[in-house]
């Protein structure tokens, strides 16, 4: 609990005087009476730091006073002191603390009213103030924690949205790098290979430069998508899949790489995630092909199982290094763990096998 000094003292000070002045109007007391008014006020200025000696001192004066007092002509003589500290261990969070205090404050209570033989009335009268100090010292410590509550709730969401933010981003990065690198690395070697064949073989030319266009149209128009979806025009773009699958490999394959694509077992409905991530990892896959290999073969293989997929892309570069972790592999290995998969890569031959869970 906060402690608030300057509050406590002028409380304090309230209550204090509240306590005191019924023993010195009409008539003044003793001077004894008065020190035990004192002590039945002043110490609530400390009761945040230490309630339970404090409701033990202010409920041993206010009950000597009670019994003192019982026959002697005083004005109005209210546990001021023992009502603020029963609000005060009402709000408290721990248990510990409240029932030591409860306790002392119900014995005080209970001599105050028995020894005197007070009267039905009196007992209403009592128990309702420290009922009603008490319920509105509940009513606090539920405002508090409620109100901690939805600073938590708040704090949740926030934490959440900046995840699904910083999720989102590293989405779109993935797929920026993946179609940017591919499709540019194919527009590379085909821009390359033109040249070199368009005086012997101009239809092949022809065709390596339909396809660099071909090649830079689809990126312009993905990046498009990507775009659209950051300013909030278009909502998500639309993410390939395995349909799609058999026209990559086409592309590829126009670029100038005889490359393959096998199906094994029965073909089975696969969630979205799964079918962006292998796709991503094939695309990959061709573009490390083309970039870094003396390949001339690829073949990509999908071979379905009862609970997984199996992506398989291989090609004759005859690698030994191993390969080096940049961003291409990184974000396959990240779209393989995002699906609950794993992603092999083998440098001899330059093989990569991704294994997704599918049921």
């Amino acid at each position: 609990m906060r402690i608030r000094p300057g509050a406590d003292a002028v409380l304090a000070s309230v209550v204090t005087v509240a306590s005191v002045t019924p023993l010195l109007l009409p008539h003044r007391q003793v001077w004894w009476l008065i020190a035990l008014g004192f002590a039945a006020s002043v110490p609530i200025a400390w009761r945040r730091r230490a309630l339970v000696p404090v409701t033990f001192v202010v409920g041993s004066a206010t009950m000597a006073m009670v019994l003192t007092l019982t026959h002697r002509d005083v004005l109005v003589l209210m546990p001021y002191g023992g009502l603020v500290c029963t609000y005060t261990f009402a709000t408290l969070d721990r248990p510990a603390p409240r029932v030591g205090a409860a306790v002392l404050t119900a014995a005080g209570v209970i001599v105050t009213l028995v020894i005197p033989h007070e009267d039905l009335e009196t007992y209403r009268y009592v128990g309702a103030v420290y009922v009603a100090s008490y319920a509105l010292g509940v009513g606090t410590r539920a405002r508090r924690a409620q109100r901690r509550a939805e600073e938590e709730r708040t704090r949740r969401l926030a934490e959440e949205r900046a995840a699904a933010v910083e999720r989102e981003r590293t989405r779109i990065a993935r797929d920026m790098h993946d179609i940017v690198t591919h499709s540019v690395g194919l527009m590379v070697v085909q821009a390359e290979a033109g040249p070199l064949v368009v005086r012997d073989d101009p239809a092949r030319a022809e065709a390596a430069f339909e396809a660099i266009a071909d090649t830079g149209r689809e990126a312009i128009g993905r990046l498009r998508l990507i775009l659209d979806a950051l300013r909030g025009d278009g909502g998500r773009e639309p993410q390939p899949g395995l349909d799609t699958l058999r026209d990559l490999v086409e592309r590829t394959r126009r670029a100038g790489l005889d490359a393959s694509f096998e199906e094994r077992g029965t073909p089975v409905p696969v969630p979205a995630e799964v079918g962006v991530a292998a796709y991503r990892i094939v695309q990959e896959s061709l573009t490390n092909t083309f970039r870094h290999s003396a390949a001339r073969t690829v073949r990509v293989v999908l071979a379905w199982a009862d609970s997984s997929l199996t992506v398989e892309i291989r090609d004759d570069g005859g690698s030994t290094a191993a390969p080096r972790e940049g961003h291409g592999i990184t974000g396959m290995r990240e779209r393989a763990h995002a699906c609950g998969g794993r992603l092999d890569i083998d440098p001899g031959g330059f093989a990569v096998t991704a294994t997704l869970p599918i049921g």
